[in-house]
């Protein structure tokens, strides 16, 4: 499973952020640095809400399993390693490939 990553050129580098999981926002002085932030943040943000959840949950019983997802649920997006081709768009609706 992937996601989609967006990023932007301001006038302090690039800012970033991942469609799919709110909260997820980065920013770096370069592209790169953008790229490495969010790749940092994506599992900050999951590691939070998977501990919020255990702690919410602490007590409870609860069933816990594997959930995998199906790559059409997330449009048709690439998985991790492949890359859409035309990388780039200026947002508006239905822009996924540029």
């Amino acid at each position: 499973m992937s996601f989609t990553a967006v990023f932007q050129k301001v006038p302090e580098g690039y800012i970033g952020f991942v469609e799919e999981l709110p909260g997820v926002n980065t920013q770096g002085d370069t592209l790169e640095e953008a790229r490495d932030n969010l790749r940092e943040a994506v599992q900050l943000v999951l590691d939070a809400n998977r501990q919020l959840a255990e702690e919410d949950l602490f007590g409870r019983d609860v069933i816990r399993e594997e959930f995998p997802v199906d790559p059409a649920v997330l449009g048709g997006r690439p998985m991790a390693g492949e890359t859409l081709p035309g990388n780039r768009c200026r947002m508006q609706r239905g822009c996924r490939e540029g």
